[in-house]
């Protein structure tokens, strides 16, 4: 599944225009390398996301090609939160 699919269905990231807006910043990166927003993913993959002022490291638990809002949690699972000051 392509990076910028799975935020969106995660709702890791509302909607795949800004994922992909966000990957191709060079703000997202999987398992330690930058990636881009067309960038296959796996479960099992660690993403480290920056959004302005915080960082978070996920783990993706599942892949799906569409969830419904209470299940999008079940797809990753949140590491660590960082905020930079």
């Amino acid at each position: 599944m392509r990076l910028d699919k799975f935020l969106k269905v995660s709702r890791i990231i509302k909607r795949r225009s800004v994922a992909k807006e966000i990957a191709d910043k060079d703000r997202i990166q999987i398992n330690g390398k930058t990636a881009k927003s067309s960038t296959q993913v796996k479960v099992g993959d660690e993403l480290e996301i920056r959004f302005g002022n915080k960082t978070m490291i996920a783990k993706i638990e599942d892949l799906r090609d569409t969830t419904k809002k209470d299940e999008a949690k079940e797809l990753y699972s949140i590491i660590e939160e960082k905020y930079n000051s």
